[in-house]
């Protein structure tokens, strides 16, 4: 079993960064894929970002490539989203995500979710 609990959101200004961080419960976090999902007003949830259990292999969805960092840290039980350039159309609720299944960005293959952070980006 793993809780995630997501901090990190806020309020920010168009151009602005923001760092997101997901502290993990659980023995076995370095052996879980690790992501983040986002869900914006009346829009499904949709994966940004997944690192693998050592880092060697990470995913970005299109909207986010060159903008959105994802890094984990083993000995914290931390993964964490760098977010730069920001949009407003990055306004979303952004969810942590754990996956026991490997190199994975299906979203049934995500078993446990935090309770989500809000991010909100003005113009």
């Amino acid at each position: 079993q793993v809780q995630l609990v997501e901090s990190g959101g806020g309020l920010v200004q168009a151009g602005e960064s923001l760092r997101l961080s997901c502290a993990a419960s659980g023995r076995t976090f370095s052996s879980y894929t690790m992501g983040w999902f986002r869900q914006a007003p009346g829009k499904e949830r949709e994966l940004m970002s997944a690192v693998s259990w050592n880092g060697g292999w990470t995913y970005y969805t299109d909207a986010v490539k060159g903008r959105f960092t994802i890094s984990r840290d083993n000995a914290k039980n931390t993964v964490y989203l760098q977010m730069s350039s920001l949009k407003p159309e990055d306004t979303a609720v952004y969810f942590c995500v754990a996956s026991r299944y490997g190199r994975t960005i299906r979203r049934a293959d995500y078993d446990y979710w935090g309770q989500g952070t809000q991010v909100t980006v003005s113009s």
